[in-house]
């Protein structure tokens, strides 16, 4: 009896490891997406001033814009994604931290036609003073998947930003 409950054990375990192994290999692609061309970041944008542009390879651009003030932590975001140029069948919003791993945070935007995209989002709260974050902006287009980078500060409530800003 004692060597065929540790039998059953042992196939218990062989068989959740196997399964675990098949959802990693079917989540891989959703977390770590091939992304076929990667726009430029600009250093100098600053979303809190408003939209910032980036010029897509092979063609194209794409302008990103967080248009809730002060980008706040864990309150609606509202993001507006605008094409010219391309042709997208899906935008989605990739929130990243940094230097530190933030979880999985992609909202998908919606088509509001002519180019636009829209659709709300969030940041998770973070234990840091400030937080650097990019928003890579995800389009999936005919000829494979394009990413733009945009990146942020975030800041806690009530602390000003350096250089005066809030």
């Amino acid at each position: 009896m004692a060597k065929s409950t540790t039998m059953l054990w042992g196939i218990a375990g062989v068989l959740f490891v196997a399964l675990a192994g098949v959802a990693a290999y079917k989540a891989l692609p959703i977390l770590n997406p091939e992304v076929g061309g990667v726009a430029a970041l600009d250093s100098g944008c600053d979303l809190r001033a408003g939209p910032c542009h980036s010029e897509l390879p092979g063609g194209g651009s794409v302008s990103f814009a967080i248009k809730t003030p002060g980008i706040p932590l864990v309150k609606p975001l509202d993001l507006e994604v605008r094409l010219t140029g391309i042709e997208a069948s899906k935008v989605e919003v990739d929130f990243i931290g940094i230097d530190m791993n933030m979880g999985f945070n992609r909202p998908r935007l919606s088509a509001k036609g002519g180019g636009m995209y829209g659709g709300t989002g969030m940041l998770p709260v973070c234990v840091r003073v400030a937080m650097e974050w990019e928003a890579r902006v995800l389009i999936t287009t005919p000829r494979g998947l394009l990413a733009a980078p945009f990146r942020f500060i975030t800041v806690k409530e009530g602390v000003a930003l350096p250089g005066g800003g809030q």
